[in-house]
């Protein structure tokens, strides 16, 4: 959450009310659960570490001034090599989907392409996994769970490609008309 965190906060100062908003839009109905005072314990970790700066809002739109948060240049460097880094194809999918989230919010990172570097990463990864399956005996356990492996690889295989048409349609400036269906 951190990262994600500081990325929105790279593309402008916010405050938490207001970063609270932006995920619960950007994430749909798993940002939903997300409560303010998890964005603002994530804002203090993340102020203490030098991430970010806390100042005061300029001109309240109404209301008291807020505490807004703005990325320091450490904060900047975070997230950058977050952008640039994945954990490969072990990683879960839930971080990859935040980080191409983010990418798209922040405008940080082009989510086509990291979409793209991920399918790279499983397709070379589900060619050795699909060939350690032919080098176990039928019906084995070990045969089995590689198995699985492989059939979640190609899952996600076909939701990147739902990701990239998604996200080209949006770069064109348009809107994907049913992103998932066929």
């Amino acid at each position: 959450m951190q990262d994600v965190v500081l990325a929105l906060l790279a593309k402008e100062p916010s405050h938490g009310y207001d970063l609270r908003r932006r995920l619960v839009a950007a994430l749909g109905p798993l940002g939903e659960t997300l409560n303010v005072g998890q964005v603002y314990v994530t804002l203090t970790r993340l102020e203490k570490a030098g991430l970010v700066v806390q100042e005061r809002e300029d001109e309240p739109v109404r209301g008291p001034r807020r505490k807004v948060y703005a990325v320091t240049a450490a904060g900047q460097e975070r997230v950058a090599a977050w952008m640039a880094d994945w954990a490969g194809p072990k990683g879960d999918v839930t971080g990859f989907h935040l980080k191409l989230v983010a990418a798209a919010e922040s405008g940080l990172a082009d989510p086509v392409a990291l979409v793209d570097t991920r399918r790279r990463e499983l397709m070379h990864s589900l060619a050795e996994v699909q060939h350690a399956v032919l080098a176990q005996e039928p019906d084995s356990e070990a045969g089995l769970l590689l198995e699985g492996v492989a059939l979640r690889w190609q899952a996600e295989l076909r939701w990147l490609e739902v990701c990239e048409r998604t996200w080209s349609v949006r770069a064109r400036g348009g809107r994907a008309e049913n992103p998932g269906g066929e």
